[in-house]
């Protein structure tokens, strides 16, 4: 496991372990009833995929839920995977649902591998480095995406390989900071954004540890900071009025990581995300969606946990 998922599922997992049994139960179920008969998850329609069945795993685990028997089909679906042509989206979701399979039921997908497959897939995701030293989804384009990198990171972790010439991937990341303290997506971005600024901080943490200088993040936690809407949750950009489950969860957690979660109105936040759920389990994207699905809901109770230790939620 990497040592930055590691972490972030531990904190989720202690956190989601002090709310009421029943709540876990409910959206264990919930995600348990999304499996499909090959093995995978779909997003909201559609054939199992690769992205979804991550999160599904994700979730699941957090909750202590990812039975044998889920575990069991997951791995067929993931086996049918192995010769596909993927993207790094894809590619990670493949990995991290690789490694949470064997962790919970010690099967292992990639047994029949050669030994020396981490090398050769680490050697591969090289062809998705860009000229300016990042990484974006396919091979051959023009500049690198902050969060195709921090995902090839991960991935790189995953497979306990180092990361190519990491100082430049560094340099890379810190060169899409705006004066507001955010990051950007894309290099032509002007306007920070907070699912970016999250992914760079990840690239950071990844690259130079855990203890980020205080003065160089502060402009950052500033800038999060800033980003709740009225309705307590966290907001993509400061253009967009509303706020969403998956910027909420990004921001609260790059915050936990830096050190200053008690920077937003955390009761707020907690009141937005509660709001989101529904009572059959599954939780909306915003106040704006009307369906769930399994993606949103490891978004819903990723933020819950981390702000489970400021109240008790039931």
């Amino acid at each position: 496991m990497s040592p930055y998922l590691q972490e972030l599922n531990a904190r989720i997992a202690e956190g989601l372990a002090r709310l009421p049994e029943a709540f876990r139960q409910r959206h264990a179920r919930y995600l348990t009833s999304k499996q499909n008969a090959d093995g995978g998850f779909s997003g909201r329609e559609g054939e199992s995929d690769l992205y979804y069945t991550g999160f599904a795993l994700r979730g699941l685990a957090a909750l202590d839920a990812l039975t044998p028997e889920v575990c069991a089909k997951a791995a067929s679906f993931l086996r049918g995977c192995l010769t596909r042509q993927t993207s790094v989206v894809d590619f990670f979701s493949f990995l991290y649902a690789c490694v949470l399979v064997q962790a919970s039921s010690g099967e292992d997908v990639l047994a029949n591998s050669s030994p020396d497959w981490p090398e050769r897939v680490a050697q591969a995701l090289t062809a998705f480095r860009t000229k300016d030293d990042g990484y974006n989804k396919s091979p051959g384009a023009a500049s690198g995406s902050t969060y195709h990198t921090f995902l090839v990171g991960l991935c790189f972790e995953l497979l306990a390989q180092p990361m190519p010439d990491p100082d430049a991937v560094i340099r890379f990341a810190q060169s899409r900071r705006r004066e507001d303290g955010g990051y950007v997506e894309v290099a032509a971005m002007r306007r920070s954004g907070t699912n970016p600024t999250a992914a760079a901080i990840g690239i950071l943490h990844l690259l130079r540890g855990r203890e980020l200088p205080r003065d160089e993040v502060a402009s950052t936690i500033d800038y999060l900071a800033e980003m709740p809407s009225m309705e307590g949750g966290l907001r993509a950009n400061d253009r967009i009025p509303l706020a969403d489950l998956l910027s909420t969860f990004t921001g609260c957690w790059t915050l936990h990581q830096l050190g200053a979660l008690d920077r937003i109105h955390v009761e707020q936040a907690l009141e937005y995300v509660k709001s989101l759920e529904l009572e059959s389990g599954g939780f909306l994207g915003g106040a704006w969606d009307e369906a769930t699905d399994v993606e949103y809901t490891f978004y819903g109770l990723g933020t819950l946990a981390l702000l489970s230790d400021v109240r008790d939620l039931r």
